[in-house]
């Protein structure tokens, strides 16, 4: 995985190579699909989720640039994988699923697995964490019509929010950079993510 999907599209960064090393992907699937752990697609785990793609993963990951210091949000825990991913690389994960059941099965698998940096929540993700804010980067694994405004004011001076944007079909992966009350929008690429469902995002 890490040689075919990742380093052969041009995932440089060795400290996310060494993340996505560490963490057992197939340990996230359920049993009915484990043998597709390792390949490039995203995966249905069940309540009309889904885990990401790798490549997809570290391509939002290496773009939060994180340096092992920051406090970052994730928003849409899903399986947990990418949290495992960001708390190999940060040193504060919080993480916000709607759903309190994924919610639960993430905290007990990442908690298995030894991770002592994460906190969980459960809520409209579209609102953020305000209680926890800022974050030097911000994550959102569900895609939004727009980017939430919530978000973007929770995000510190200097951070990096990643969001995938557009219609429900298909969307823009998005980076934001802010500087004071600018935000520099980047376009990394074209995705398909489960929409983000929330009072900033779409409709239930």
């Amino acid at each position: 995985m890490i040689q075919s999907h990742l380093q052969g599209r041009d995932i440089e960064d060795k400290r996310v190579l060494a993340a996505f090393d560490a963490v057992p992907r197939h340990r996230f699937l359920p049993d009915p699909v484990v043998e597709q752990s390792y390949e490039d697609h995203a995966v249905a785990i069940g309540l009309g989720q889904t885990i990401s793609q790798p490549y997809i993963v570290a391509l939002m990951t290496e773009a939060l640039s994180l340096a092992g210091t920051e406090r970052v949000l994730e928003v849409g825990t899903g399986s947990g994988y990418q949290t495992a991913i960001l708390a190999e690389l940060a040193a504060e994960v919080h993480t916000i699923e709607r759903l309190p059941d994924l919610s639960e099965q993430a905290r007990t698998l990442l908690t298995d697995l030894g991770y002592t940096n994460v906190r969980y929540h459960v809520g409209d993700g579209t609102l953020g964490v305000p209680d926890a804010a800022p974050y030097d980067a911000i994550i959102v694994t569900a895609s939004a019509p727009a980017v939430p405004p919530s978000l973007k004011a929770q995000l510190a001076d200097g951070g990096r929010l990643v969001i995938p944007v557009g219609a429900r079909a298909e969307q823009d992966l998005l980076l934001l950079t802010r500087t004071g009350d600018l935000f520099a929008e980047e376009d990394l690429t074209g995705c398909v993510f489960v929409p983000l469902v929330g009072k900033e995002g779409w409709p239930e």
